[in-house]
């Protein structure tokens, strides 16, 4: 009988996904996992921060349910007071749940900003903790992500942030950037709108047709090939007049980042190094102003 019942409990904590013990925390994740009652479960988080047990994992997971009930904000506010009780190994994750919530309830500038510092720490060689790589959970699922995926994975953010801001040459940079190191078939269709915002309609062609002829990693994505061939229905729509020059006006990429972007590039992809022509660009902008 002691063996079932020790059966039994072993199933359930498999089943919900509930840790064993009786603190606080554990009580958190039985009220949001099994008995569904998410306001009861932040309460309990707090208990858990408050008493010390397992800061870090109620932190995160608070902010989970907080974002989930729309108190988006709270929970910014409590990574922001509590990250301080975390070891310096669980900084990291910390960041990306500030970005997921930037994200979530329209802070872009709040977003670009901790994203440009998690690139500045690549740059610097700060993270993973030294590692080359570092254990990554996804549905469920743990998988390994190298600097390299990161790296790219960062860039492909910001150019979407910097779009929200219609941004477009700052997204262009970053974007063609993402893809030299680590190419996939999403940022170069979200690099073909940018062009497309920009009304450089050949060059988004050429880009999104990559997509389309299955010529990036990802382009076996049915729903990436979809987008890619939706993106060029629409260039097909504009025939554009004259070439068009995007303002540099307002570009949001300072010298020092900029810098980091090319030593970051010659690291990943020393192959394809040269300077992109809008880098070019930028510095005859910098050199009229200096005149």
């Amino acid at each position: 009988m002691e063996v079932n019942s020790r059966t039994k409990e072993d199933q359930f904590h498999v089943i919900h996904k509930v840790p064993y013990g009786d603190g606080p925390y554990v009580k958190a994740k039985h009220a949001q996992l099994v008995e569904r009652d998410q306001e009861g479960a932040i309460v309990w988080f707090w208990k858990a921060i408050n008493a010390g047990d397992r800061v870090e994992s109620a932190l995160k997971d608070m902010a989970v349910v907080m974002k989930q009930l729309d108190r988006t904000e709270e929970a910014i506010e409590a990574i922001k007071s509590f990250r301080c009780l975390c070891p310096k190994s669980s900084q990291e994750s910390l960041d990306n749940v500030l970005i997921d919530l930037f994200k979530k309830c329209g802070k872009v500038d709040e977003q670009i900003m901790l994203l440009k510092q998690k690139l500045r720490m690549i740059y610097r060689g700060e993270v993973f903790n030294g590692k080359p790589t570092k254990t990554a959970r996804s549905h469920g699922k743990k998988f390994q992500v190298s600097v390299r995926q990161e790296s790219s994975r960062i860039l492909g953010n910001l150019g979407w942030a910097y779009m929200q801001k219609t941004n477009f040459m700052a997204a262009e940079v970053v974007y063609k950037k993402a893809q030299m190191i680590d190419p996939d078939a999403n940022k170069a269709n979200n690099l073909g709108l940018c062009l497309i915002k920009q009304a450089r309609y050949d060059e988004a062609r050429s880009v999104l047709q990559h997509v389309v002829n299955g010529e990036i990693p990802g382009s076996d994505d049915i729903r990436a090939r979809n987008r890619a061939q939706e993106l060029l229905m629409e260039t097909e729509m504009w025939r554009p007049t004259s070439e068009f020059l995007p303002g540099l006006s307002g570009l949001d990429l300072d010298d020092d980042f900029v810098n980091g972007l090319e030593k970051l590039t010659n690291v990943w992809a020393p192959s394809r190094s040269k300077r992109l022509p809008i880098f070019e660009q930028i510095e005859n902008f910098r050199d009229q102003i200096a005149c």
